[in-house]
């Protein structure tokens, strides 16, 4: 059964009328998570269905001058919604014909026609159409006349202030790991497919499960402690780096990940690399074998920190 839609035009996804949440939704982060609570729940109780509305790339990105980093991609974002319990999901492409809808528009195509709303659930600042004009008060009025109720969910408040994407990009920019993750609700992660690197890791002793992180920037780099989800039943403990490599002339950005006491092909598996704490930025050494000492240092750590103690990294991952 098709559950992700890309696009305005279109068949109407719930013929029997739904609940609609709409947002970048970036990180699904437990601010984000309340809204989807409250959305399973009246759809619920009006026995409709439950629907997400999104965008990629998110509004914000698609303005910006300069690349945004992502808590989460696409895929990953879409996964987290149906897991939310939504039954379909409407991604649309924000592009410039997108930017320049009304927000009438939206109102009538998006939300009634196209997601089939008979309520809207959306939260603090809500803001949409063309240069943000439409806001919650326009909801409630033109989409009175449709049948349509539009709702403001509460933010959710840790530590006095509003969780959302950007404050969660600002506290893992800053190394805080452990508050990033009670906004999120989870660990910050980053996932992929492992590809076949050039195999210097494992010349060097420390063979890595890399990713390629392609367009999408992420809000941290350097060396971490880290635990890597996918492999096993479990988490499974391990240091990585996320950067472009300056020691061996890299360019472009790649999350390579050292597996601690495991040996196995990882090749074409999909890992999740869990953030748990930043040891140091990247830097270029001037030498390998002076890198390599680095490495051993950082394993040690990683090791520390994650509970194993201090014994020599061994094993091997791809």
């Amino acid at each position: 059964m098709q559950v992700l839609f890309r696009d305005v035009a279109g068949q109407s996804l719930a013929p029997r009328g739904s609940v609609v949440c709409i947002g970048a939704f970036d990180g699904v982060h437990r601010g984000h998570r309340a809204v989807l609570e409250r959305v399973v729940a009246r759809a619920a109780e009006l026995k409709v269905e439950p629907v997400a509305i999104s965008f990629e790339p998110i509004p914000r990105a698609f303005f910006a001058r300069t690349p945004l980093p992502r808590l989460t991609s696409a895929r990953e974002k879409v996964a987290a919604l149906i897991a939310g319990g939504m039954r379909s999901v409407l991604l649309l492409r924000f592009d410039a014909a997108l930017a320049a809808m009304s927000a009438r528009d939206f109102i009538t195509r998006v939300l009634v026609e196209r997601a089939g709303a008979r309520e809207v659930l959306v939260g603090e600042g809500f803001r949409f159409g063309h240069g943000r004009a439409g806001d919650i008060e326009l909801l409630r009025r033109a989409g009175a006349a449709r049948g349509l109720v539009a709702q403001v969910v509460p933010p959710v408040v840790i530590d006095g202030e509003r969780v959302s994407s950007s404050r969660i990009r600002d506290v893992l920019a800053a190394g805080d790991f452990a508050l990033a993750a009670r906004l999120l609700g989870r660990r910050f992660a980053i996932g992929g497919h492992v590809v076949r690197g050039n195999q210097l890791g494992r010349k060097l002793g420390y063979p890595t499960a890399n990713l390629r992180m392609g367009s999408r920037i992420a809000p941290v780099g350097g060396v971490f402690a880290v635990n890597v989800r996918g492999i096993e039943a479990g988490a499974m403990p391990g240091v990585a780096s996320l950067g472009v490599r300056p020691t061996v002339s890299g360019k472009e950005p790649v999350l390579e990940a050292h597996l601690f006491d495991f040996d196995g092909d990882l090749y074409g598996s999909r890992i999740d690399v869990e953030f748990v704490q930043k040891l140091r930025d990247e830097k270029k050494f001037e030498s390998l074998d002076a890198m390599v000492r680095q490495i051993d240092r950082d394993a040690r750590a990683a090791r520390s920190i994650l509970g194993l103690g201090t014994m020599a990294a061994a094993g091997a991952t791809t």
